[in-house]
């Protein structure tokens, strides 16, 4: 049976610090999906979500074991409706993980077949935070180093 894991989030913008996560997870998954979900405490994106996911999707055009959708509906749900039993996160920090940690018993109570796995963000990405890239770009600064495309 294929091991299949969600990697969720609202990705906005998708950072190199998520796509060293995917990496790195292929070498426990058979597949992984990267989920772009809504966030209710996100009301606005910056970056429009369809160019995101075709961002991503270009991003690992090598890999046929990475797929990315978008969806918005509770991550639990859409992962027992496809088959996912794992659900990927990367964690920076104590703070990451006090967030993620509740996130996780949740998720493990709407969908007892579902596994959270974490990895640890490699040292030199873990400065990166989709926020403040955001910031960065908005006042027209170079997020280039950051995401592993150019926007």
């Amino acid at each position: 049976m294929k091991k299949i894991a969600v990697f969720p989030g609202s990705f906005d913008p998708f950072t190199k610090g998520h796509e060293d996560i995917v990496i790195r997870g292929l070498k426990l998954f058979d597949e992984i999906i990267i989920a772009i979900g809504h966030n209710s405490k996100k009301s606005n994106r910056y970056f429009d979500v369809e160019r995101i996911a075709s961002l991503i999707d270009g991003t690992f055009t090598d890999f046929d074991n990475i797929k990315v959708i978008i969806y918005n509906e509770l991550t639990a749900e859409w992962a027992k409706k496809h088959g996912a039993k794992y659900l990927l996160r990367g964690l920076r920090n104590t703070t990451d993980f006090e967030y993620e940690n509740s996130i996780s018993q949740v998720n493990k109570h709407l969908n007892k077949d579902l596994e959270s796995v974490f990895l640890i963000t490699s040292p030199e990405l873990a400065a990166i935070n989709s926020s403040i890239i955001r910031e960065v770009h908005r006042y027209g600064g170079d997020v280039s180093d950051f995401l592993p495309y150019e926007i």
